[in-house]
């Protein structure tokens, strides 16, 4: 099979307290090289050897020690520049490094503007004169030759040699923890970041809240007053018809607009892991968390509304998700009850969240009501053999409805960890 060879015998060496410039013309090969020296490439083939003192370079401890900036801008879009490495640093740096001592590393910035102009940047003297002038003062740093170009400086295949053996009485490369920061202060940090992100998101929070509360008000209008009548079966079916349909138009209105968020956050997801911030289950934590205040706020709104009315490739997760949403719409409990449901089938019902949620809502609401209906039988006896929905069940069915939540949530993390869908 053919194979296309980017990088063709590159030999090269970067020595302690000495400036390295890799430069070369358009298509040159500079980002491929520095995203394989980074462990950043997805595709292709590598061969060769790169070592670190001496020694073989690890992934996980060389991210530790070495920081990347990408030639994309891949950083999360409602979150400042300072913020940005305020955050970086929060994750990066020993935890021994106090937040003081942060603020000290996040002000130590050279600035770049669109299109390579320097915004801030030391002064480089004629003839790049300041430049070697302070490389020239750090011990160890020979004198650069007469007529040599500055960015070809200490180049030579000795130094290569010398540099790939360990010094004697050197060790490799070792952390007691993968990541500088415990779990816990990179669930913080993680969350931290993403409650910017949603707060400075006002269009994504703004349609939720607004699409809550015109379907609050369409639903309150329409289903006004029902909860009161429990004289029929209808009835029932009327006031439970009424929670079917917020489960499923919030549910899947709030499954669809998250999806390009998550989107987005995970291309900086894949910088973030790959540089040793933090591992996928804290990152997990904070996308899945944050949501939960922005939900309570709808359910709120939806809530108030509803029962003063009813009483006196994010394009392919779209196409994926919509199967889901048919699949739980059918095992809900509501167009077939579980009762009505081939022994074969009812298994699916037990996993369905739909179906859970609505046995909550069912089952707290009607699920003790002593009223008798038309047919003679209570309304507590009916919601019990027709839908198999039992009052004193309603505390287990919370547990299992935060379960299922928590589930996805690790689901989420496991995917983002064990899939990388980016291609460099």
């Amino acid at each position: 099979m053919f194979r296309l060879e980017l990088l063709k015998g590159v030999t090269g060496s970067f020595r302690p307290r000495v400036l390295t410039a890799l430069m070369g013309v358009s298509g040159a090969g500079k980002t491929t090289l520095m995203d394989v020296l980074a462990g950043r490439k997805t595709g292709g083939y590598i061969e060769g050897s790169i070592l670190v003192s001496g020694y073989q370079k690890k992934r996980e401890t060389f991210a530790r020690i070495a920081g990347y900036c990408e030639q994309t801008d891949i950083h999360s879009p409602h979150v400042t520049v300072y913020e940005s490495l305020t955050y970086s640093a929060w994750l990066r740096l020993p935890s021994e490094v106090d937040s003081a001592k942060r603020k000290m590393f996040v002000d130590e910035l050279f600035l770049l503007k669109r299109g390579d102009e320097e915004i801030y940047v030391g002064p480089l003297g004629h003839h790049s004169a300041h430049l070697i002038s302070y490389f020239e003062g750090i011990n160890g740093v020979s004198k650069v030759k007469d007529g040599y170009n500055p960015a070809t400086w200490m180049r030579n295949k000795e130094t290569i040699a010398e540099l790939s053996t360990p010094p004697p009485g050197s060790k490799d490369l070792y952390f007691a923890t993968q990541y500088s920061q415990s779990f816990f202060t990179q669930c913080m940090a993680c969350l931290w970041k993403q409650h910017l992100s949603y707060w400075r998101n006002p269009p994504y929070t703004a349609m939720k809240f607004f699409f809550t509360t015109i379907i609050a008000l369409l639903f309150g209008t329409i289903f006004w007053q029902i909860g009161s009548k429990r004289g029929t079966q209808q009835d029932l079916f009327n006031a439970m018809g009424s929670m079917y349909s917020a489960v499923l138009f919030v549910g899947v209105q709030n499954a669809t607009s998250v999806q390009p968020v998550v989107a987005v956050e995970r291309t900086v997801f894949y910088r973030e892991k790959a540089a040793g911030m933090y591992s996928a289950l804290p990152y997990a934590f904070g996308q899945v968390v944050i949501e939960l205040p922005y939900i309570f706020v709808q359910s709120v709104i939806y809530g108030v509304i509803v029962y003063i009315a009813v009483t006196p490739n994010h394009s392919m997760a779209a196409i994926v998700a919509s199967a889901f949403y048919a699949i739980w719409n059918l095992f809900s409990s509501f167009i077939i009850p579980k009762t009505r449901l081939p022994v074969w089938s009812k298994w699916y019902v037990y996993i369905c969240p739909v179906s859970w949620t609505l046995y909550g809502l069912v089952a707290s609401q009607f699920g003790n009501i002593q009223a008798k209906l038309d047919t003679g039988e209570t309304v507590e006896y009916f919601v019990q053999t027709y839908f198999d929905f039992k009052y004193y069940f309603v505390g287990y069915v919370t547990i299992i409805i935060v379960g299922i939540a928590v589930l996805f949530g690790f689901f989420f993390a496991f995917s983002i960890k064990a899939f990388n869908f980016q291609r460099r």
